[in-house]
């Protein structure tokens, strides 16, 4: 049975099949007001999963949440700062350890501090079904081509998984006839790119990379040769990496601008996501903006009353999703600051639409790019 919240724990308690719910349904098909009714009571009860699973978690909202069973709102839940993942992610853990089948480590952050978390089976399957649904929204149903802006390599690495690799993982289940265009030292691997397009270059097909790698190694490697590739008819799904193209001047429309320029590439969709919420994505709609899908959402605070602001006004972002079932990592407050420009537009998907605008000055540097 789930356990109540406030209580303590013990060997009955199972992960509540909460995301589930939302996994046949589209992603961006609920108002705002409908989700956040629906979304409450779903994650007070994922709260109560993990605090009666996770002694540290428990410890923490007995201090700075003694009354959370109360909230009234997405923003009166209780949270955590993702930083708590780089110093205690060992011990974030709602499943036994023996329980554990991997432990994802974010891929931007440098040294021996980066943030850990634990996946057991279910939250392994649970991620990946989460990624592809919100994912087909521009992909289609049917699995396509897939070219890999990376080098095999980087699947390869011992220890846990970077959050860089799983991003491959997770996607690479969507396509079929996976093929990686960089070579081992992340060079361009020209014959092969150019092998795929005449294989399938006349129909749809994916295109799946970090935002840095897919500039660097791809549009940069291209333009620093004079060469042009004809990617016209791919999808370009991208993220991770922003801000070491910001402090390039690289902005979006640069960016979008560049790889037109270089590889005809007009379908772009970047999405916003984060090692300790593998699975759920925020993906960019037409509108530019990204949006979370109906399992998840996004909340906006004062950085100094961490209270929240309403649309229009700029904060820190924290990230409320119902996949993190294995670890509690199912609202979070990040480093990056952002504006929700959007709720519920005419035409377009539903919920909010989040512009992410950079870091918080004197925040860590994040991110799955290379």
């Amino acid at each position: 049975m789930i356990a109540a919240p406030g209580a303590t724990g013990g060997s009955e308690t199972r992960a509540p099949p909460l995301a589930e719910d939302w996994l046949g349904e589209s992603p961006f098909s609920r108002s705002q007001a409908d989700k956040e009714r629906v979304l409450l009571p779903a994650l007070l009860a994922l709260t109560a999963h993990h605090a009666a699973a996770c002694p540290d978690y428990r410890r923490l909202l007995a201090l700075a949440w003694p009354d959370w069973s109360r909230a009234t709102s997405l923003a009166g839940l209780p949270f955590l700062p993702v930083d708590l993942f780089r110093s205690h992610g060992h011990r974030l853990v709602s499943v036994p350890q023996t329980a554990v089948r991997s432990w994802v480590r974010s891929s931007g952050t440098s040294g021996p501090a980066v943030s850990r978390v634990a996946l057991d089976e279910a939250a392994v399957r649970l991620q990946a079904r989460a990624l592809a649904l919100v994912l087909r929204e521009v992909l289609g149903p049917v699995r396509l081509p897939m070219l890999i802006i990376d080098s095999r390599e980087t699947l390869s690495g011992a220890g846990a998984t970077s959050a860089r690799a799983a991003g491959i993982l997770g996607v690479m289940k969507l396509g079929h006839h996976p093929v990686f265009a960089l070579e081992a030292g992340e060079g361009l691997d020209h014959p092969i790119v150019t092998d795929f397009l005449a294989r399938y270059g006349d129909r749809p097909f994916l295109i799946y990379g970090t935002t840095a790698v897919v500039w660097g190694r791809l549009h940069q490697a291209l333009e620093a040769r004079g060469a042009t590739l004809d990617l016209g008819r791919g999808i370009l799904i991208h993220g991770g990496g922003w801000k070491r193209l910001t402090d390039q001047a690289v902005a979006p429309a640069v960016f979008r601008a560049g790889l037109a320029r270089s590889c005809n590439l007009t379908r772009i969709h970047d999405f916003y996501g984060m090692a300790e919420q593998i699975g759920t994505v925020f993906l960019e709609g037409c509108d530019g903006l990204l949006h979370p899908p109906g399992f998840a959402d996004v909340i906006i605070r004062d950085p100094r009353t961490w209270q929240p602001l309403p649309p229009g006004q700029v904060g820190v972002i924290e990230v409320l999703s119902l996949v993190p079932r294995s670890y509690p990592g199912h609202a979070l407050v990040t480093g990056d600051l952002g504006v929700v420009e959007a709720v519920d537009p005419p035409g377009g998907w539903l919920g909010q639409g989040l512009r992410v605008l950079g870091r918080v000055v004197g925040a860590p540097v994040r991110g799955c790019g290379g």
